[in-house]
């Protein structure tokens, strides 16, 4: 989708005009995941980062929190009990 935007002067005065979609596109990605409207894998398509430390990494930069609660941490946990099981087979 393309969107048209009016951007008072004054405001574009201070980035680069050259790199200004991006920074539209970084801020807006940010604010949705900040916001929990899209997760850091669908970060990761969105703005074509290689890998999910290179979205730890932009994420951290833009200082946006990472997602990652208790739940998360249960599951880690239960894979690598998992994987330690299976490494001794």
């Amino acid at each position: 989708m393309q969107i048209t935007l009016d951007i008072p002067d004054e405001l574009v005065d201070h980035f680069n005009p050259n790199h200004l979609a991006r920074e539209i596109l970084e801020a807006l990605v940010v604010q949705a995941y900040q916001t929990e409207k899209i997760t850091s894998g669908e970060v990761r398509r969105i703005l074509g980062l290689p890998s999910r430390w290179d979205v730890d990494a932009f994420l951290k930069q833009h200082k946006a929190d990472l997602h990652y609660d208790e739940a998360d941490l249960q599951q880690d946990r239960e894979t690598l009990r998992q994987l330690r099981y299976d490494r001794r087979f």
